[in-house]
């Protein structure tokens, strides 16, 4: 039996396979495509043709051709791991998760000791934002591979995510015992930020830097080294490795400030009053959605607990919605920008767009509560979208003190789907054209977008929360202010902040850096010190 579970029989050649691959690496689908087709008339059911071939249908924007394929490489291979996972993954993206449960259910049931099933699952649970039933999928896991370090990483994320905190530091712990470079599990147990690490950490962190495991993974150690040394003073060195930490993350998800800061500047031109005003109401009116936006490390984490306390908002998190429309009008027209695609759509097709948002978001709904809550923070680029889409929702924009705000981005390690700044001045760009772009949509759209000061909310929690709800149109509910008493899953680097009181423990980490922080607050100058 080969690594695929043909069985038997004579495999396609290698260098066909591994060709084609390349085509496809280096955006030649034709060629792939050819070389596939030719290996699928000598053997129709090769898996590994059929899998390439699915992934250039996806590229094409034809999934049901995709999905054909890929159940075609599960049948003629039932162990072939690879093919069963981008076959949930494309369900899961076309909103049937629960399809692509029941498919690795099954699968669970004819390969009870295989673990990569029950990995698939828990990784369609999350992807379904329901993290809390994938903690017993992550148990069996690991009581099936005690000695690998990654299951015990993946474990200590969830226990994390549901609130379980001293069962995630130990999770994290087996993990790096197993495997002390691991640097995934490192910033996993880094990223707790309510847990400092311990003087032995600092050791072992230096110890798997020097054993190197490319780029991805010792900039995760940098990112834990330099919350390490922070947590023990340590703070000129600490610096230094979230300097190198970024630039190897710059190496690996390469940001352009300018082509970002240009397209907002087509989306000023494009949002003018004239156009907004032409187009009032012509989108879907349904007004369930509260966007919570904001730069990261902002407090929309703390926003968002805050108002899924009230018995009236179901909090969903950070939805990848509304950019996967953005997404998709970009894929979908030949305009240069996703501004510029959006001034051609005629009224019916803005309520379209507003209704498909409404849609795709049900799957994640978990109670009957009319309203609830989107937490991307970068949604603040879309704001003119979502007025000429969803007219009736609701936009909070949540700010920090610039200086803070920037420099816990900076120390932040943030995925490579997530498309951040990675250098000092970029971060205050990024912050910079942030509150230029907020403050001509104030003028745009006046009264539209409700600002939340972060540290006024610490001062004064309940006249904020009063403020808030009224502008919400909501009824004041005193759970609103024992918001850490609320259970709910946290995916965000705060979620351990967000389950205790109020305090004032983090507004001034920054000044422990203030030596290496000059050139930020020079670059802050022309916005001042004030999140105003």
């Amino acid at each position: 039996m080969d690594p695929l579970g043909r069985g038997g029989g004579i495999g396609p050649p290698a260098d066909r396979i591994v060709q084609a691959a390349r085509a496809v690496q280096f955006g030649e689908p034709g060629q792939a495509e050819q070389l596939l087709r030719v290996q699928l008339a000598h053997n129709p059911d090769d898996p590994e043709a059929l899998r390439v071939l699915a992934t250039i249908a996806m590229a094409r924007r034809s999934p049901a051709d995709a999905e054909r394929m890929l159940r075609r490489a599960i049948q003629a291979a039932p162990n072939y791991a690879l093919a069963y996972a981008d076959l949930v993954s494309l369900l899961s993206q076309s909103g049937r998760g629960d399809e692509a449960l029941s498919l690795l259910q099954k699968t669970i049931e004819l390969h009870p000791q295989r673990v990569w099933p029950l990995s698939l699952k828990a990784a369609v649970l999350t992807s379904e934002r329901r993290i809390g039933d994938t903690l017993d999928v992550h148990e069996q896991i690991v009581t099936r591979a005690p000695e690998q370090s990654v299951p015990w990483m993946n474990y200590g994320h969830a226990l994390k995510t549901t609130g379980r905190l001293n069962e995630a530091v130990a999770a994290y712990r087996r993990s790096l015992k197993i495997d002390p470079t691991n640097g995934f599990a490192w910033w996993g147990l880094a990223n707790l930020r309510t847990v400092p690490l311990e003087h032995s950490d600092i050791a072992l962190l230096e110890a798997a830097l020097r054993r190197g495991r490319g780029d991805l993974n010792q900039a995760q150690v940098h990112f834990a080294l330099g919350k390490a040394l922070g947590d023990h003073g340590q703070f000129e060195r600490s610096f230094r490795h979230f300097e190198k930490a970024n630039a190897l993350r710059q190496r690996l998800v390469p940001y352009d400030a300018l082509a970002h800061s240009e397209v907002l500047d087509r989306a000023k031109a494009m949002f003018t009053p004239e156009f907004v005003g032409a187009r009032a109401g012509l989108g879907c009116r349904a007004s369930d959605v509260i966007f919570i936006v904001g730069m990261p490390r902002s407090g929309s984490s703390l926003v968002e607990q805050i108002l899924a306390s009230h018995p009236m908002i179901e909090g969903l998190g950070e939805l990848p919605e509304l950019p996967n429309i953005v997404q998709n009008l970009e894929a979908e027209s030949s305009r240069r920008s996703w501004p510029e695609s959006i001034g051609n759509l005629p009224s019916a097709d803005l309520r379209a767009l507003g209704e498909r948002y409404l849609e795709s978001t049900r799957r994640y709904r978990r109670t009957s509560r009319p309203y609830f809550t989107d937490k991307m923070p970068s949604n603040w680029q879309y704001i003119g979208l979502i007025q000429l889409i969803l007219p009736n929702a609701k936009v909070i924009d949540v700010r920090r003190d610039p200086v803070a705000c920037c420099f816990s981005n900076f120390t932040t390690y943030f995925a490579a789907a997530t498309h951040t700044p990675n250098t000092l001045m970029d971060v205050t760009r990024q912050y910079c054209d942030y509150i230029d772009f907020l403050c001509y949509f104030d003028i745009t759209l006046p009264g539209r977008i409700h600002r939340v000061l972060y540290e006024r909310l610490i001062d004064n929690l309940e006249q904020e929360v009063q403020r808030l709800l009224a502008h919400l149109d909501l009824p004041f509910n005193e759970a609103c202010l024992r918001f850490n008493e609320n259970s709910r899953p946290v995916d965000t680097p705060s979620s351990e902040q967000v389950r205790r009181p109020l305090n004032r423990e983090g507004l001034d980490r920054w000044r422990h850096y203030e030596p290496w922080l000059t050139p930020l607050r020079k670059s802050l100058g022309r916005i001042g010190t004030s999140p105003l």
